[in-house]
């Protein structure tokens, strides 16, 4: 069946889905979001190459810019990505120059390789950035060296947002998919919805696919159906 045909037919049933389009977020060090939740992370960055440890280890929830950080690293020491298991090339990579593991609590990796990874860094002075919903401590590693090396990293934690960093979170997050939004509009979103960097990328999602498929622009009531569908919550219609 043509995708013309299957349109046709959504239509004819009821209110057409809108497709899944991905949308580019704009990850140059000019469109970081910065705020006191934020700030001793991205000044670690900005110190680069002066660091205090040639290991520096990024901790923040989901969604709370430890990838667009870790983008602006890799532009500004050409880092290379490496993932350290056995038999790869993840240590000699390191003593040749900056090196990025991301998600090292979520990847499966070895001690024994790390723990290369890190003398190598160490040894011939370049640099490790590593990323991670938890703190090191957390990790299940059971090679005492590479506890003793970890526990000397430099360890960042992004906090989750305060209501001003999640209105400019909001507001990029809308931005990134070429939309606009009232500002009253989005002050109506932040202080109905779960206050965490995951939940604003959940909201502005279900923001805009529900406004494609009613082929109509963002407005108070479509944010108000997202969030009670979302919450389950009963929300005041009156605009603050």
């Amino acid at each position: 069946m043509s995708e013309i045909k299957k349109l046709a037919m959504r239509r004819a049933a009821g209110e057409q889905l809108p497709l899944a389009f991905n949308h580019d977020a704009a990850l140059g060090r000019e469109d970081l979001l910065v705020s006191d939740r934020q700030a001793a992370a991205i000044a670690i960055i900005d110190a680069w190459p002066t660091w205090p440890s040639p290991v520096v280890i990024l901790a923040g929830p989901p969604g709370s810019g430890k990838s667009h950080l870790t983008d602006i690293w890799r532009s500004l020491s050409g880092a290379r990505d490496i993932v350290p298991v056995s038999g790869s090339d993840a240590a000699e990579l390191a003593a040749q120059g900056p090196v990025v593991f991301e998600d090292a609590d979520r990847t499966e990796f070895s001690d024994t390789e790390l723990f290369h990874v890190i003398n190598s860094v160490r040894e011939n002075a370049t640099g490790l950035l590593m990323t991670s919903r938890g703190w090191p401590l957390s990790w299940p590693v059971a090679l005492p060296d590479l506890r003793s090396r970890l526990k000397a990293a430099t360890t960042v934690e992004i906090g989750e947002p305060d209501e001003q960093l999640l209105a400019q979170l909001v507001f990029k997050l809308f931005a990134d998919r070429q939309l606009i939004v009232d500002d009253r509009i989005i002050d109506y979103i932040v202080r109905r919805m779960e206050r965490s960097f995951a939940a604003a990328q959940r909201v502005v999602e279900a923001i805009d696919r529900l406004a494609m498929a009613r082929q109509t622009r963002i407005s108070r009531s479509v944010a108000a159906e997202v969030l009670n569908t979302l919450y389950d919550s009963q929300l005041d219609e009156g605009m603050s």
